[in-house]
């Protein structure tokens, strides 16, 4: 929606200002963690105690965080930059505005806190009110006055609403990642990562932004990108058992949590990825007989975590990937027993770790493996049989030891009833009602 006359003359620019500040506050609040991070974190990669392919995945992966930290400094400065750079262009345009009023005011027009333009009567003699109504020519030099005027005022709205177009376009492009230093060029791993390429000049970015407008629909579908930053953040809930709910306690204190996730579709293939980074504590434990049965977990957590995974789709075929890290220490454990299936799980895990995994999907059948290098000490047992929140049926196990050095594997085999379903729809429509009654009964055991 465009801006109006109203908005643009009672509008406090100088809330741009303050927002710079803070983005400013937190680039330096953001250089405090990273350098905590190099100092606890990053450092136990970095001695003689930790050897092998664990410590090299580690090394690697944990320099990749502490170079997203500095990448998003970089970004929070360019956005304070470009914050301050739309106020002086944007106060420049208002104060065009305020001229082109009040030389329309001076002409002998009034103009309306909504921008709208008149002939004002109230300046005129009643002789010269009544010679304007009476001479035709009177009455059309005012309209054209009128006109003229109004399309003066309104041009010059036009031109604030085009920069804040504008000034949106670019605050977008600012935070894609521009992978300056990913492909070998640095210790960047993560593609949809913070803009370590962020320039802080308004112009530059504009541009930026409608070349990245262009790139990023695809197959007439548009993508669909979404970056968030919070904290430090803490937060308590506590709900008893009731209403055929379980019970349950959470409790989070999270010093940086950073999300970006974004999805395209290219050439018929949709592409979807997620770059997710917290550091914090956290704690919950959830217990309760309701109507999807018994169930009881507990699990605490303190340390830095990251993830990326990315994801590849066509029609009824899939194939995906992610990798994980994690420093500090944590501990779980839970069973559950109920008509959608039965789990188990415990671990207990201090130090650090990295995860690599990957599967694929074929029409709504999917398999996929975990492998993880430990070093630090802890176990962890589980065993899944059952269906899970995203709707999907998981079969699999994952076992892991460490003292010292070790690891976990784990694998797990699902079906989404859903797409199994969807496929079973296709197949049907290409082979003809024989095919339909086959796909209504085989479909229906996984409901």
């Amino acid at each position: 929606m465009a801006l109006n006359y109203h908005e643009v003359m009672t509008t406090d620019l100088g809330l741009l200002t303050t927002a710079a500040g803070k983005w400013d506050s937190m680039a330096a609040e953001l250089n405090k963690v990273e350098t905590r991070y190099g100092d606890t974190v990053q450092k136990i990669t970095l001695g003689n105690t930790w050897v092998g392919v664990s410590a090299g995945t580690a090394q690697s992966g944990f320099a990749s965080t502490r170079y997203e930290y500095a990448a998003a400094q970089t970004q929070a400065k360019a956005i304070a930059s470009l914050l301050r750079d739309a106020h002086t262009q944007f106060a420049d345009l208002k104060k065009k505005l305020e001229s082109a009023r009040d030389d329309a005011i001076a002409a002998g027009m009034s103009v309306s806190e909504q921008g709208r333009v008149a002939f004002d009567w109230s300046k005129l003699t009643p002789a010269e009110r009544s010679a304007y109504h009476h001479d035709p020519d009177g009455q059309k030099t005012i309209s054209e006055a009128v006109t003229k005027w109004q399309k003066h005022i309104d041009d010059r709205v036009k031109a604030v609403d085009e920069l804040d177009q504008n000034v949106k376009l670019a605050l977008s492009a600012e935070v894609i990642d521009s992978n300056k230093d990913a492909f070998g060029k640095g210790a960047d791993a993560t593609f949809n990562g913070f803009n370590a390429g962020a320039k802080g000049k308004l112009d530059e970015a504009v541009k930026d932004g409608k070349l990245l407008q262009a790139a990023t629909a695809a197959d007439g579908k548009p993508k669909d990108d979404g970056v968030t930053v919070t904290g430090p953040d803490v937060g308590l809930t506590i709900s008893g058992v009731k209403n055929g709910k379980e019970g349950q306690v959470k409790a989070y204190a999270d010093l940086f949590h950073a999300k970006a996730e974004g999805s395209t579709t290219m050439g018929g293939v949709k592409l979807s990825g997620i770059d997710d980074l917290t550091v914090g504590a956290r704690a919950s434990a959830s217990w309760g007989l309701t109507d999807k049965g018994v169930n009881g977990k507990a699990e605490v957590s303190a340390g830095v975590r990251t993830l990326t995974g990315g994801k590849a789709e066509y029609g009824h075929v899939g194939v995906n990937g992610r990798v994980e890290g994690f420093a500090g220490a944590e501990a779980q454990a839970g069973v559950g027993a109920g008509k959608d299936g039965l789990n188990a799980s415990a671990k207990a895990f201090a130090g650090a770790k990295a995860t690599a995994a990957g599967g694929g999907e074929i029409a709504g059948i999917g398999a996929g493996g975990t492998a993880e290098g430990w070093a630090g000490a802890g176990v962890e047992a589980k065993a899944t049989f059952g269906k899970g929140d995203d709707g999907k049926w998981h079969i699999g196990g994952k076992v892991g030891v460490a003292v010292g050095v070790g690891g976990s594997v784990g694998a797990e085999f699902t079906v989404d009833p859903h797409k199994v379903g969807e496929a079973f729809d296709d197949a049907a429509d290409a082979v003809g009602d024989f095919a339909g009654g086959v796909k209504d009964t085989v479909g229906g055991w996984f409901d």
